[in-house]
């Protein structure tokens, strides 16, 4: 599980028309795109949107996992009006006050889009490092000028990344390099996940009636009152969407399918066995697309993925036998 605040430079150097039909307008447009590649893989985790201009940092959007209520935040802001420096340091505080207090089972990460060459910092940012160090926040920056030096010991120091665009094409690829959750770190806590019952009330039902959702009480723009939800399966409270975490008891509520998408990041595959073409002189043909190999070097698979592959044979064999 993630929580991510993505921190957009909105200072006057966003108006730059490197990228068309200028910075900002290509920034958040690359954005729409990454939030909804983010949760499609990370259907259980949570992102949020912070802007800075004019020596200040402000939440455009909270840590959420609705990836609409992102999306249209990110096509009002195309009108924001560029103006000032950035702070790193207020837009890294802004992001603590939140990370520091998220569970220890999920990981806590800011992404920085940094147009300008400068920052405007009210105090050392290198004590804020070493405060981000401490509370395991991982740091990563993607540069739209050119390379910055306290970019450069933010993201050696949290164990983040630091890249410069060279185009559009490069910027949307160095994006979609933070879809892909970071290796979990050993000393990472459990959390209990339990799935809420979905339950949908009748019209014609007399003794049912309305009630509040939770998830309603930060936003005033969706209907309060509503028949059906998710019940939270400890203290009952109720959610129109999932996965939120209970605001009540804390409990982590996910549907299966969220989790099921989740699972890959959970296992990934083993480390491929480089090995010699010469020690498969009996078979020099690959078992996917049984296209020769050629390459001097074998990538062999596995012991644990044969197994898996062979059992998945003697699976769909006796699913054609059943057919005929």
């Amino acid at each position: 599980m993630r929580h991510l605040y993505v921190v957009i430079d909105c200072s006057r150097s966003m108006e730059d028309q490197d990228l068309k039909p200028n910075r900002l307008t290509s920034t958040l447009k690359l954005m729409e795109g990454f939030v909804d590649e983010y949760f499609d893989q990370n259907p259980i985790s949570q992102v949020g949107v912070i802007i800075t201009k004019n020596k200040r940092a402000e939440k455009l959007t909270e840590l959420a996992g609705n990836p609409k209520k992102h999306i249209a935040a990110l096509k009002k802001a195309v009108d924001t009006s560029c103006v000032g420096e950035p702070s790193l340091y207020n837009s890294l505080s802004l992001s603590i006050q939140t990370l520091k207090h998220m569970p220890g089972h999920t990981s806590r990460e800011i992404l920085i889009i940094l147009s300008s060459l400068t920052t405007c910092d009210p105090a050392n940012i290198y004590e804020l490092i070493k405060m981000l160090k401490s509370l395991k926040v991982r740091v990563s920056v993607i540069g739209l000028s050119a390379e910055v030096r306290v970019c450069t010991v933010l993201t050696r120091e949290t164990g983040g990344s630091y890249h410069v665009i060279l185009d559009e094409s490069h910027f949307k690829e160095l994006l979609m390099l933070h879809v892909k959750p970071p290796p979990a770190s050993f000393s990472s806590e459990w959390s209990l996940i339990r799935f809420p019952q979905h339950t949908v009330a009748s019209l014609s039902d007399q003794d049912v009636k309305p009630s509040f959702s939770m998830s309603h009480l930060d936003s005033s723009s969706v209907p309060a009152l509503s028949l059906g939800g998710y019940f939270c399966p400890q203290c009952h409270a109720k959610y129109t969407e999932l996965p939120v975490e209970c605001k009540v008891c804390g409990l982590t509520l996910v549907s299966a399918p969220h989790l099921a998408r989740s699972f890959h990041h959970l296992f990934p595959l083993q480390v491929f066995i480089e090995s010699p073409a010469e020690d498969f002189l009996e078979n020099r043909f690959c078992q996917a697309c049984q296209g020769q190999l050629k390459d001097k070097n074998v990538s062999k698979v596995p012991e644990s993925l044969c197994l898996l592959r062979s059992s998945r044979k003697k699976s769909s064999s006796s699913i054609s036998s059943w057919k005929s």
